[in-house]
């Protein structure tokens, strides 16, 4: 029997347990909220040049949307932690990739020195 363990509105992530008395065994289960209102945003920032302009000014380029789901996602599949400093080059190959395009609020692309 699915249970509702917890739900975030700011993560957008459910988490559920369910249970098998037969098999003896429990699961954890994740769930992320529909992500299509934050990428059609992130389309819309991407095909704006003055948000990127402005950004870059102002000295805080908003250059991505990484949703939760892809931070667990490359976490769990490829141990990249992006909150950690020594995955901050795997996470911008990704970033820049042609696969995750689509988590760019901008057409320009960002390449940090090696520090």
């Amino acid at each position: 029997m699915k249970r509702l363990v917890d739900y975030n509105p700011q993560s957008g992530i459910t988490t559920s347990m369910d249970y098998d008395p037969v098999t003896d065994m429990t699961t954890i289960i994740s769930e992320f909220d529909d992500l299509e209102p934050a990428l059609r945003i992130t389309k819309h920032l991407q095909n704006d040049p003055e948000y990127t302009r402005k950004g870059i000014k102002e000295c805080f380029w908003h250059y991505s949307f990484i949703p939760n789901h892809l931070i667990h996602k490359w976490m769990v599949e490829e141990g990249i932690n992006v909150y950690r400093k020594e995955d901050e080059a795997r996470v911008w190959k990704k970033i820049n990739s042609p696969e995750y395009r689509y988590l760019k609020t901008t057409t320009k692309n960002h390449v940090p020195r090696q520090t």
